[in-house]
């Protein structure tokens, strides 16, 4: 026991540190878990209280920051990065974007609590133009609720400590089983990934240049079924394209010519969003086929854009003021 806290002390500062800064940019580390454990240590004497808070929020407030300004220069291409392993990536940042806009400014006070915002938090409120003054004060409310109450923890129930590192080898034989467990519930979720995937593969790909030769027909019809890209004023779109919200679709009621083909295309990882409106739409009896390779396909074969209409544009409300 002398000996790991002997270690933890000439060590605890930077592993403490990279676990909040690494959760803090969006790699699932379990920052809590050695919250906990840093509050346990200073408890005990092994860090000192003192510089485990401040190594805390430091690297919680470097990471936000980070992604603040991320956000103010890249705006919804980081969300869509930070949204990658979603199966539906743009209602993703969707929901997120819903619950930012709708709380306001104090859900940063509170976003690091809440999964699915708390790396969300920053970069949304960087693309929104919130001024760094306004961020800073706020998020650091925020990395103090939340780094105090797991360090807070920590040092409460320091004693148990103790139990977690008495027998190495038992630890080392439960974090084993641990890892295993985390593995099977990933193999899990790759199998549940790979059974709606099959639902969708009924669904034709079309290449960009036979879509651009339908589109002499009057009976092809080409629906952009982005969701965050109608709120970017400089947004593009496929010429000729219209709008088709994809979490809305209970609302679609847009008479179709019988007989007419319907293409989708989105932006968003091996056109997930796409091939689901593409599989709903033909449930309701229509011809649909997903455009391959989605609007950046599109673009790469130099075929033609137009800007999303201003009254298609949705206004957010942003922090400029």
């Amino acid at each position: 026991m002398d000996s790991w806290l002997s270690g933890l002390s000439q060590h605890g500062y930077s592993i403490l540190f990279a676990a909040v800064f690494l959760e803090a940019i969006g790699i699932p580390v379990p920052a809590a878990l050695a919250l906990l454990i840093a509050g346990a240590a200073a408890a005990r004497g092994a860090l000192h209280p003192g510089l485990t808070v401040a190594t805390a929020l430091t690297a919680m407030m470097a990471g936000d920051t980070i992604l603040f300004l991320m956000g103010r220069y890249t705006g919804w291409w980081l969300l869509s990065l930070l949204c990658r392993l979603s199966l539906n990536p743009e209602s993703c940042i969707l929901r997120s974007a819903d619950s930012f806009y709708k709380r306001g400014r104090m859900l940063l006070v509170v976003a690091k609590f809440v999964p699915g915002i708390n790396t969300m938090a920053p970069p949304m409120a960087g693309s929104m133009n919130m001024r760094l003054l306004q961020f800073l004060p706020l998020d650091l409310a925020g990395a103090v609720l939340y780094a105090g109450a797991y360090l807070g923890l920590g040092w409460i129930f320091s004693d148990a400590l103790g139990v977690m590192t008495r027998g190495y080898q038992m630890f080392g034989r439960a974090l084993g089983w641990v890892v295993i467990a985390a593995l099977a519930v990933y193999l899990a979720f790759v199998i549940r990934v790979w059974i709606k995937a099959r639902a969708l593969r009924s669904v034709p790909f079309v290449s960009p240049a036979d879509v651009a030769r339908a589109m002499s027909s009057d009976a092809a019809i080409i629906y952009d079924v982005r969701s965050h890209n109608y709120y970017d004023s400089k947004a593009t779109r496929i010429k000729g394209s219209k709008r088709l919200e994809p979490n809305a679709l209970h609302q679609f009621d847009e008479p179709v010519a019988a007989g007419a083909q319907v293409y989708l295309y989105c932006s968003c990882v091996r056109e997930a969003t796409s091939a689901r409106v593409a599989h709903m739409l033909r449930e309701k009896g229509l011809h649909t086929a997903v455009i391959k390779g989605g609007l950046r396909a599109w673009k790469k074969a130099g075929l033609p854009l137009e800007p999303v209409p201003p009254d298609e544009i949705e206004a957010l409300p942003g922090f400029d003021t």
